[in-house]
């Protein structure tokens, strides 16, 4: 069911419902981008976050092109889960990114995922240039991925074929981060944040397993302690309200 994001008022326009959400998301999302810079995912424009409006059928997201220094909360992209931005609410006058199909298809097939991360990082690039998938070697990636980190079909940017792709790989699978081959990698989570932190941590397991390789043949961990370890880190560590709990 079409959530009331918006409506029409008196004089023939629209205002936005549910502006304390929008504005929420915007904000975090618009923080996020920071991190993706910071943790030094991304370089220039490319890669983008978005984030899903809770309790709406809508989700915020980078515009195209636009300089990470100068990204405002307001400068994000409302759009609905065809990928159409809302009109106008903030930001409708850009062009939202040009993932933005593939971040629609992601949330109109997999409704408990709340954030969408995209990046051009460089270790987790070149294992999607290989078409090559991170094997489970180290704890980390047992924790954070519950297995190896997959790699999806080439697909085209633009369209449907990305999203596709991210759900036919993940749908069913721990792992939240997928390799696109000859892409790069796209994350989920149950929020943009935590998709902003899968981001980061296969970058991480990706730096750490290519240099175990350039030492010797990469052991894979056995599938049993993956399970063990998986179950662990989700269910104990951290605080009792981690929101993947």
């Amino acid at each position: 069911m079409v959530s009331p994001i918006r409506r029409k008022d008196t004089d023939g326009g629209f205002v936005t419902g549910n502006d304390t959400a929008v504005a929420e998301t915007r904000a975090e999302v618009a923080r996020l981008h920071d991190e993706l810079v910071r943790a030094g995912l991304v370089v220039w424009t490319g890669g983008n976050v978005s984030g899903r409006v809770p309790g709406t059928d809508r989700f915020v997201i980078k515009p195209s092109g636009v300089s990470y220094d100068d990204l405002r909360p307001e400068h994000l992209v409302l759009c609905d889960l065809d990928g159409r931005p809302v009109p106008g609410a903030p930001g409708s006058e850009r062009a939202p990114s040009s993932d933005t199909a593939a971040h629609a298809y992601v949330y109109r097939n997999m409704p408990d995922v709340g954030g969408v991360a995209h990046t051009h990082s460089t270790y987790a690039v070149a294992w999607a240039a290989r078409g090559e998938e991170i094997p489970c070697a180290i704890t980390a990636m047992a924790d954070e991925f519950g297995g190896p980190v997959p790699v999806g079909p080439l697909a085209v940017i633009g369209d449907d074929s990305i999203g596709q792709g991210i759900v036919e790989t993940l749908r069913g699978h721990r792992s939240r981060a997928v390799l696109m081959r000859g892409h790069g990698p796209f994350t989920i989570g149950v929020s943009a944040r935590d998709a902003v932190k899968a981001a980061v941590m296969v970058e991480d397991v990706a730096r750490s397993v290519h240099a175990a390789k350039q030492m010797g043949p990469v052991q894979p961990l056995p599938a049993e302690l993956i399970d063990r370890l998986y179950d662990r880190y989700q269910k104990v560590y951290g605080q009792a309200d981690d929101e993947r709990r």
